[in-house]
């Protein structure tokens, strides 16, 4: 995907679009359902970068998003809490560089400056698109223990988002 966007962009936007569809549709045993990404970033974030960077065509553009609109409206696919870990590209491209994962290592950080880009003005400015819920900013450009205590500070307020519902 990452070496030849235009070519496996749909394929792999279509099999995400699918994957994040079964993650938040799959019968709920816990009081709390936790997720890295949603279908909601999948499609505002990583299929909006694809076709504002000309790696989508159009035509996939719009079957996809036509995917996600349907979805959406006919699936419950709700979130109640999106917990947006504010993080600048230099730092996630340092992890990146860190984590050494080996489909990681092409990834310029001109890609992740767009991707930022895209979350600022989807839950920051909420300009882009809707936002399917409230949004709980973190700044994460910190270490791994101040990270740990921004959790834990906020841990019941992440917690407790599940059961708002349940008591509306």
């Amino acid at each position: 995907m990452y070496q030849d966007a235009s070519r496996w962009g749909i394929t792999f936007q279509t099999y995400v679009q699918l994957t994040m569809l079964d993650q938040h549709t799959r019968p709920q045993i816990l009081p709390v359902r936790m997720m890295e990404r949603s279908i909601h970033s999948a499609k505002n974030i990583f299929v909006e970068n694809l076709h504002k960077s000309g790696k989508m065509p159009e035509v996939d553009y719009v079957v996809l998003s036509e995917w996600f609109d349907w979805i959406v409206k006919n699936v419950d696919v709700s979130v109640d809490l999106i917990v947006y870990l504010r993080t600048s590209p230099e730092t996630c491209y340092e992890r990146l560089k860190m984590r050494c994962r080996e489909e990681e290592k092409i990834i310029p950080l001109e890609y992740l400056e767009a991707i930022h880009h895209l979350y600022e003005e989807w839950l920051i400015k909420q300009t882009l698109f809707t936002v399917p819920s409230p949004v709980l900013v973190i700044e994460a450009d910190q270490d791994t223990q101040t990270m740990l205590k921004l959790y834990e500070n906020n841990r019941d307020q992440i917690l407790a988002a599940g059961d708002m519902k349940h008591h509306l």
